[in-house]
């Protein structure tokens, strides 16, 4: 009989910070996909509101609601209990401190999940730490910030002067000072991220911003090649699941068409 995997915890997030343990994380959306993350051995599967954009089709990630993520969590918990399962809060679902720690709690308690994640520094500091306070693990999000993205006027990197590098690494501080687990480092120079990650105490995990977090980020259908509309820069493609689904269905068709399946074996 397999194993069964262990599964990460707190504490070991702030060892692997301490001893420069890389720590492996995909944002998986549903079931099927959390099934694979967890034979493949990942350590964190992060449910990110970037489902909005590969599951749903919509052109950022502003429309994903409390509602839909907590039926994504819990597909990705049915999938992978016995891996680490982070969750992206919504856009909204924290625009003040009392919605902030209601959705925090939701998250806990009706998505089974180990730890959520919201975005924003300094001027999140308040409500990142209101959500620690009330006893639920939190982690933000530095750098390019999906949720400002208007803001930006599109998918941009951050932290390209020194100005803008120190505000990143200000932020990163303010949420630590708030009592945070750790955070997202998205879209950055290399060097900056790892000024960053220098500069705090905390887990960190990267995104598209080089090597020097304590933690990887991909979306799961961009590394397999399942979402191919657009490819970001930073992206791996580790499979084309895609093409190979296309080819499958296209196999599928030709043999409904010419009376080939259901054949005796099929039927």
């Amino acid at each position: 009989m397999a194993e069964e995997k262990k599964k990460l915890t707190i504490p070991d997030l702030a060892a692997a910070k301490r001893d420069g343990r890389k720590i492996a994380m995909a944002s998986i959306p549903d079931y099927p996909s959390a099934v694979w993350a967890e034979r493949a051995g990942l350590d964190i599967a992060a449910i990110g509101d970037s489902l909005a954009m590969v599951s749903y089709g919509h052109p950022n990630t502003l429309p994903a609601t409390v509602d839909l993520m907590l039926e994504h969590c819990r597909a990705v918990q049915r999938g992978a209990p016995n891996t680490f399962r982070l969750v992206a809060m919504p856009y909204g679902s924290y625009a003040t401190p009392e919605i902030g720690v209601m959705n925090a709690l939701r998250f806990m308690k009706e998505g089974a999940v180990d730890c959520v994640k919201m975005q924003g520094g300094r001027s999140q500091q308040h409500i990142i730490k209101a959500i620690a306070d009330s006893g639920v693990p939190v982690m933000s999000h530095v750098g390019m910030c999906p949720h400002f993205v208007h803001r930006y006027g599109g998918f941009k990197l951050q932290g390209r002067t020194a100005d803008e590098a120190m505000r990143v690494i200000d932020d990163a501080l303010a949420i630590q000072e708030a009592g945070a687990i750790g955070f997202e480092i998205e879209a950055v120079p290399a060097p900056v991220a790892r000024a960053v990650d220098e500069a705090v105490d905390i887990f960190t995990f990267a995104i598209g911003a080089g090597g020097a977090s304590c933690g990887q980020l991909l979306l799961a259908f961009d590394l397999l090649g399942v979402f191919d509309q657009f490819k970001p820069k930073f992206t791996k493609r580790y499979a084309n699941l895609s093409q190979i689904a296309v080819e499958a269905l296209q196999r599928y068709a030709a043999e409904v068409r010419a009376g080939e399946f259901p054949d005796a074996d099929h039927s």
